[in-house]
């Protein structure tokens, strides 16, 4: 954020509220999206990502895709919103507090009578409300496609999924913030961040299962789940075990889900726990 943005927002003799600061940098922080062009690019991923499903199903011919329309939305919907959140969390989240010292311009914006958690929390909510602009355009393009071939028919397990999909939003920004907050150069924090929610926990969450049988409730890829897992008649089990091999004697290969309540406190959990210890990280730290 530069300093003349901050420098014009708080002239005056009346300090602003922390409330009124946290709407100036929301504001400024937008702005700076769509400056930086990041706004545009991962709009142009959201208009690739749909343009491909929406060729993939013309091109399959709906009739080999789905059968009805809760089909079509969980074929559509589970694996693409997930990566989407991903790529949002990464791009409006990734460097948001760790270009603050990388750039040396958190050394002016704190300099002016203007709250850390003001910041932290303003440049959170400008990550949420970008993401939600970009998953608006992904949605209507889901929704045209379902329309198109199945009518006005939008299944309640849809519904769901959206709202399970935006929980998975605000923890995926949590996470990325505390990151944000630990490391000081921004290649580092995004690094991180793309391994973990990309990579990491699902590397992590199979390790676990196949070689201990231990239910990875501390990941929050497990938690995810949800998303997708909700869409899918009948819910998966919670526990699936099976022996691989000739007559079953084989080693035992175990499958975890998550309850949809075991999921929703997985990611409110990890929201509240990563935000809490970003924005506490973002207060010691230092601008030199």
């Amino acid at each position: 954020m530069s300093k003349e943005n901050v420098d014009v927002s708080l002239e005056g003799n009346k300090l602003p509220t922390s409330l009124q600061q946290v709407g100036i940098i929301t504001k400024n922080e937008m702005l700076n999206y769509f400056r930086s062009r990041r706004f545009l690019v991962l709009l142009v991923i959201a208009l690739l990502i749909s343009g491909l499903l929406t060729f993939a199903v013309w091109h399959a011919g709906i009739s080999n895709v789905a059968t009805n329309a809760l089909g079509f939305y969980s074929t559509w919907w589970g694996f693409s919103a997930t990566l989407l959140v991903v790529f949002c969390a990464v791009f409006f989240g990734g460097d948001a507090i760790s270009g603050e010292f990388q750039n040396k311009t958190g050394y002016f914006l704190v300099g002016n009578p203007i709250r850390r958690s003001s910041i932290y929390i303003g440049k959170w909510i400008a990550a949420f409300v970008a993401s939600l602009i970009i998953f608006g355009v992904f949605t209507v393009i889901t929704l045209a496609n379902g329309f198109g071939y199945f009518g006005v028919n939008i299944p309640n397990l849809f519904v769901e999924s959206f709202a399970f999909t935006i929980l998975y939003l605000v923890a995926a920004l949590g996470f990325t913030f505390f990151f944000s907050s630990v490391f000081k150069t921004s290649s580092m924090s995004i690094m991180v961040t793309v391994i973990l929610l990309l990579f990491g926990f699902s590397l992590i969450d199979a390790l676990l299962t196949d070689l201990v049988h231990i239910e990875p409730w501390f990941s929050l890829a497990y938690g995810s789940g949800i998303v997708g897992n909700v869409m899918t008649s009948p819910f998966p089990a919670h526990i699936t075990s099976t022996h691989i091999g000739a007559g079953g004697r084989g080693p035992l290969f175990t499958t975890y889900n998550a309850t949809i309540p075991e999921g929703i406190a997985i990611m409110v959990v990890y929201f509240a726990v990563t935000a809490i210890l970003g924005l506490y990280l973002f207060e010691r730290k230092e601008f030199n």
